[in-house]
């Protein structure tokens, strides 16, 4: 994927930062949260603070080419994966997975008079690299 383009072509200019950010969140698909992403980060760009990592986030969720992923109260998770799946966290390890889901074969009752916008399916439990630990 050319990022540089991906970002033009959602209305975003394409800094060397945000460049970077997305690449970042594309790329590592356990849904990091802002303070991953800097300190991932920060080493190959030292100018980077963690305000422009929020402000960037937030500028790329205007834009809907990433969104956030909430699992737990206390902790905000970021995904550039836009199409409809599931997520997966292992209470073990803390590793959030994406997890292939067709909404469509969901049947909702008593939502009939409602129209469905976003559809949030979060799921816990051992991750198979948990399940299969030797203690």
């Amino acid at each position: 994927m050319d990022f540089a383009t991906h970002l033009t072509s959602n209305n975003i200019k394409p800094s060397l930062q945000r460049i970077k950010i997305f690449e970042y969140l594309y790329e590592n698909r356990d849904h990091p949260t802002v303070e991953t992403i800097y300190s991932d980060l920060v080493g190959a760009i030292p100018t980077l603070s963690k305000t422009t990592v929020y402000n960037t986030l937030k500028i790329f969720i205007d834009n809907g080419i990433t969104h956030t992923v909430t699992i737990e109260d206390n902790e905000v998770r970021y995904d550039a994966i836009m199409e409809e799946h599931a997520h997966f966290k292992c209470n073990d390890c803390g590793n959030v997975f994406d997890v292939e889901i067709d909404v469509s074969g969901l049947n909702f009752k008593e939502i009939k008079s409602f129209k469905v916008e976003k559809t949030n399916i979060y799921l816990k439990g051992k991750c198979n690299k948990c399940l299969n630990k030797i203690n």
